[in-house]
């Protein structure tokens, strides 16, 4: 495995982390330069300001510890880097888990994310996230709102 292939890994771990803590700052600051669609919209989330907003507007943090009680896990990560060309890309799937004290642990959403990275001043960073529904569990816990279509 190259050192690309590990920090396009590493910045996919560092959002599960990021989101699951609560931390909608560190979660924008990844996506700085980058911008985040999702199947079945046409909405654009572009740079910092319009992710951090995006999660604040749509995923619940609880007052006990700031966090969504989420674990997003993140597998089958097929990453494809160009070196040469300073670009990189990853397809994954993504499985949430949730617990609070009125929902028992378990998987409330099922999707797959396919990123685009590219590497600037030799840092890796994300440039695209499309995020893509596959299965939907009970989500009345995470989500301030419905999402729009």
């Amino acid at each position: 495995m190259t050192t690309s292939h590990c920090a396009i890994a590493n910045l996919i771990g560092v959002y599960a982390e990021r989101i699951d803590t609560g931390d909608f700052a560190g979660v924008a600051e990844l996506f700085a330069h980058a911008r985040i669609t999702s199947e079945g919209t046409d909405q654009v989330y572009a740079g910092a300001d319009e992710v951090r907003g995006m999660y604040e507007a749509w995923t619940r943090r609880y007052d006990d510890n700031g966090t969504p009680h989420t674990k997003h896990v993140t597998t089958n990560l097929v990453i494809d880097a160009d070196d040469d060309a300073g670009t990189g890309s990853c397809r994954s799937y993504v499985t949430v888990f949730q617990a609070t004290d009125a929902l028992r642990l378990q998987p409330i959403f099922a999707g797959r994310y396919h990123d685009r990275f590219e590497r600037t001043e030799g840092i890796w960073r994300f440039a695209h996230r499309h995020m893509i529904t596959d299965h939907v569990g009970d989500l009345s816990h995470h989500l301030m709102q419905p999402i729009a279509n």
